[in-house]
């Protein structure tokens, strides 16, 4: 007698093609379409949604390839990870690192990092809404506490290093581009910021000390980490400035302190560690 689990464990392995046909072919009724040629329907469905479930996420890279190939590297793809959840928007978080590894990509050394931007890009558009602080929320915070402040970047904030121009390679291939764009290769690399703005989902460079900065802030580190790692790329740093456009442009939603006045710092539940 099968168990559920191994039917559907069955169903799933003959489904991407991965054998146990036979079995589950067994237990399917055929009424005038033998079960095998019922099997291959099914699984046409699965990797067609699934295939165009990566071509929706992933465009750029798909022009990049092409129709035909990309078809042939997501049908790997979706038999080596098929998704783990229902909806189809969450699927494709590794496809990048499927296509650095991938021998036949080899010569396009830059698409993984091209795949990573669009995932950031679509990992933007769903993520959850937060309200960011005001900084009006840090009263509570002595100058000794400061440094030790860390804070949680907004959902939707992604932050990508490349030695690809993949800034200047996801733009020449949009609908609206030029057809004959072309993107020098040499031009150096590019650091930059994902996030969701409004309705739509952004990005934009960031010179090197601000990428530091932030994305110091975004591992977790604290404030004054953050600093000495803006500070070792550019002396200059400016950390005022520099958080000042963190709050304007919405981008922190949480911090924690280390034990300050014993008085609740201002805004919501954000309070220092002695009062929790």
């Amino acid at each position: 007698m099968t168990s559920l689990h191994e039917l559907q464990r069955d169903m799933t392995a003959a489904l991407l093609g991965r054998g146990a046909g036979g079995v589950v072919a067994a237990m399917v009724t055929e009424d005038g379409i033998a079960a095998e040629a019922r099997l291959l329907i099914y699984r046409h469905h699965v990797v067609t949604t699934l295939t165009a479930a990566l071509r929706a996420t992933f465009p750029v890279v798909c022009r990049l390839v092409d129709e035909r190939f990309f078809g042939y590297a997501a049908d790997e793809y979706i038999r080596q990870e098929p998704p783990a959840g229902p909806c189809l928007f969450e699927y494709g978080e590794t496809f990048p690192e499927f296509l650095e590894a991938f021998p036949a990509c080899a010569p396009l050394p830059y698409l993984a990092d091209v795949a990573r931007l669009e995932w950031a890009l679509n990992r933007a558009l769903h993520a959850t809404d937060r309200v960011p602080l005001v900084p009006a929320a840090l009263q509570a915070v002595t100058p000794a506490d400061a440094g030790n402040l860390v804070f949680a970047l907004d959902a939707s904030v992604s932050l990508l290093s490349s030695p690809w121009p993949i800034d200047a390679i996801w733009r020449a291939n949009q609908p609206a581009s030029p057809a004959d764009g072309e993107v020098d290769l040499r031009a150096g690399g590019a650091t930059l910021e994902i996030r969701r703005f409004h309705d739509d989902a952004i990005f934009r460079p960031l010179e090197a000390a601000g990428y530091a900065f932030r994305w110091a802030l975004a591992e977790g580190s604290s404030l004054a980490v953050a600093t000495e790692r803006a500070m070792a790329v550019d002396a200059e740093f400016d950390l005022p400035g520099a958080m000042a456009g963190l709050f304007e442009d919405g981008l922190l939603i949480d911090f924690t302190c280390p034990p300050s006045t014993g008085e609740p710092a201002i805004g919501g539940d954000h309070r220092c560690e002695s009062e929790r």
